[in-house]
């Protein structure tokens, strides 16, 4: 953890990626895999408060950002690179602007002389991202890169054959044919939408090596039109999908194509979300009928996808699914009505963010099993229905900024429970950082991102 500055932040999912590209996690004996492994280990540096979650929520365990609480702080300097022995396995470089006029001086072919290097991970905000480096294709070693970029990568990345993680952001980023020959990548995580490549024989030399990626576990950002059967069939293991979609009429005709990820049978977490930059004339609403989902799903999020309702009551017939995240114009249609045979038996986490969702109707079992509801930024919403009160799993109740009628409706609630769910907390956060915590819930509660 030394490698890092004080208060540097960063998704908990690339930490553990860098542990274990790291070698620091090991699964030797036990039947978890090394990310849940690692899960564990962050879990206890947290308890011990060596690790800060900047999100800490009053329901969900997890943690997506992290900041590092040290005493000294690493300075790199434009030349720290030169001084470093060529025996380095993991160089971390921190620069503010390093792509700027300022750091023009900066080549990043100096790391090409670090022939055992695992990890190179360059963290950075220049506004101005060079192409890829070509002398990085040489580190036969590397597991863990990251870097910002831009345009096509080159075919020579096939060279990187014992590559895991490739984080990267950047403008225009296409994936050359041949990251198909990289098998042990397990996690790529790209800032921006960009273009992944369709299987194409002509672009691999050995015709009998299989084009696939039976390793990877995660794919981000990928172009809602790369998302196809042929591709989907190649990376069988895959278990976070993070995809960009076009609502734009004019550039696309969404009604023709078919996501089916119905060949991803260890798919858990889906993420959809499309483009809020232009106006609506020009957006047309998706359908969930374009979307074919596999049962296996725990954990779905959607933003600016604009369904209709009745869309997402559908959902109900996933099985596994126990988070569902809604956020920014994911849903249109200023009422949610649930029938009786509308239940999300496995459901635990339901998120609304930025909804802007009127009347809501619910039976007391559309949500049998749910412990957490969050709505933030919800000023529409005219009541919370008082059969949330009749769940017994419901643990609790957040608010963040949503309207007065929704906040007096979730008191009323809590203090009705003592007809059903005796153990519900409710924490509420008006506009203006006015905090209201249920009389029952001790425990400090932080602000929520």
């Amino acid at each position: 953890m030394s490698s890092f500055p004080e208060d540097f932040q960063f998704e908990t999912c690339i930490l553990i990626q860098l542990w274990i590209a790291e070698d620091f996690i090991s699964a030797f004996g036990s039947s978890k895999s090394l990310e849940e492994v690692a899960e564990d280990y962050l879990e206890d540096l947290i308890s011990r408060n060596l690790i800060m979650s900047t999100n800490p929520t009053l329901p969900t365990p997890k943690h997506n950002v992290c900041r590092f609480n040290f005493q000294t702080q690493t300075h790199l300097v434009e030349d720290c690179c030169k001084q470093l022995p060529p025996t380095a396995r993991s160089i971390y470089l921190f620069c503010g602007y390093i792509f700027s006029k300022r750091w023009s001086s900066v080549k990043l072919e100096v790391f090409s002389r670090f022939n055992l290097l695992r990890v190179l991970a360059i963290f950075h905000e220049g506004v101005s991202p060079p192409p890829f480096p070509l002398a990085i294709t040489k580190l036969f070693h590397l597991t863990y890169l990251s870097i910002r970029c831009r345009d096509k990568l080159p075919a020579s990345m096939a060279a990187l054959q014992n590559l895991q993680t490739l984080v990267m952001d950047g403008f225009n980023i296409i994936l050359p044919g041949k990251i198909w020959m990289t098998k042990k990548l397990r996690h790529i995580h790209v800032g921006r939408y960009y273009t992944f490549p369709s299987r194409r024989r002509e672009t691999i030399r050995n015709k009998h090596l299989p084009i696939d990626l039976p390793n990877l576990v995660e794919l981000s950002r990928p172009y809602y039109s790369n998302c196809t059967n042929e591709v989907f069939s190649a990376i069988p293991n895959l278990k976070r999908l993070n995809v960009y979609v076009s609502c734009m009429r004019r550039k696309y005709r969404l009604d023709n194509h078919l996501i089916d990820m119905s060949s991803l049978r260890k798919l858990e977490a889906l993420k959809c979300f499309s483009n809020d930059m232009y106006q609506h004339f020009y957006w047309q609403p998706l359908s969930m009928k374009r979307f074919v989902f596999p049962l296996s799903l725990k954990r779905l999020s959607f933003s600016k996808c604009r369904f209709p309702w009745e869309d997402i009551s559908t959902l109900a017939m996933l099985p596994n699914l126990e988070e569902l995240k809604l956020k920014y114009n994911a849903v249109l249609g200023e009422v949610w009505r649930l029938s009786d045979d509308d239940k999300f038996e496995s459901l635990k986490l339901l998120l609304f963010s930025n909804i802007y969702l009127e009347s809501w109707e619910i039976c007391s079992d559309s949500y049998p099993n749910l412990k957490s509801l969050v709505l933030k930024r919800c000023e529409c919403l005219r009541e919370i229905p008082t059969d949330f009160g009749e769940i017994c799993t419901l643990e609790a109740i957040e608010l963040h900024e949503c309207s007065r009628a929704a906040e007096d409706s979730v008191k009323k609630i809590e203090q009705e429970q003592d007809m059903g769910n005796n153990f519900l907390k409710v924490y509420i956060r008006s506009s203006g950082s006015k905090f209201y915590i249920s009389p029952e819930n001790s425990s400090i509660l932080h602000n929520i991102n």
